[in-house]
């Protein structure tokens, strides 16, 4: 991994030790992983322990750092790139699920960044232009992000590649982006089957009261060889 900066080293050292759970990691695990020595590792963890974050040691074989099952973290620390690639990526995605909280998330970390980082992130902003396309339907993608999120049925209107205009029931299971288009993933109650509606033909789409009967994305079948979860690896 090599050095890194000390404030993304000990972001980064809490994410580790927040992910390797109950077990931990030994101080020499640390160092090798974050090309440091012991003596930086403990020095980090004393410095993380001293900002709040809730680690924990155990002396002795087997012993180790960890941190607290559901704790909360130390305030994140980034640096202005970081701050501007997350603004410029979410910026130039407005038509991706759940973009319009993604985009109040990442302001709400901006504004707790100190004052220089801050500064300079939106000095740097300034050279980073985003010109999108204004989204056909607001409401739409509402109710679909809404219907997803609460495993409700989503009815909605939809015109095919053929340009037939139905109406459908549909249970949503997944969003997927394939060649350059959003899709809908979903149980079609019409057609009794697993069905990919591209995003951009759904003309209506309203949520109803109706729960989910529990389609899993199994179900959908084996992604293409590049596909991975938004989140994660998927392993």
């Amino acid at each position: 991994m090599g050095t890194v900066k000390r404030a993304e080293r000990l972001h980064a050292l809490s994410e580790t030790l927040r992910r390797s759970g109950a077990r931990g990691r030994t101080a020499g695990q640390l160092a090798a992983e974050f090309g440091v020595s012991t003596r930086t590792v403990k020095r980090d963890l004393a410095a993380l322990e001293n900002s709040g974050a809730p680690i924990w040691s155990r002396p002795g074989p087997g012993g180790g750092y960890g941190m607290a099952t559901g704790a909360s973290l130390p305030p994140v620390s980034l640096t202005p790139a970081q701050a501007v690639a997350l603004l410029a990526a979410v910026s130039a995605a407005a038509d991706t699920p759940y973009a319009d909280l993604a985009s109040a998330g990442v302001r709400k970390i901006v504004d707790v960044l100190d004052p220089r980082t801050r500064a300079k992130a939106e000095e740097l902003a300034r050279r980073v232009w985003v010109d999108v396309p204004p989204l056909r339907s607001r409401a739409n993608k509402s109710a679909l992000e809404e219907a997803m999120a609460e495993q409700r049925v989503l009815r909605i209107r939809y015109t095919s590649g053929d340009d037939i205009t139905t109406g459908r029931d549909v249970e949503p299971v997944m969003f997927a982006f394939r060649n350059s288009q959003w899709y809908l993933v979903g149980w079609c109650r019409l057609r009794n089957a697993m069905r990919w509606f591209m995003v951009s033909r759904i003309e209506q789409a309203a949520v109803t009261r109706i729960a989910c009967e529990g389609h899993t994305l199994d179900e959908v079948g084996v992604p293409p060889p590049n596909a991975r979860p938004a989140f994660g690896d998927g392993g």
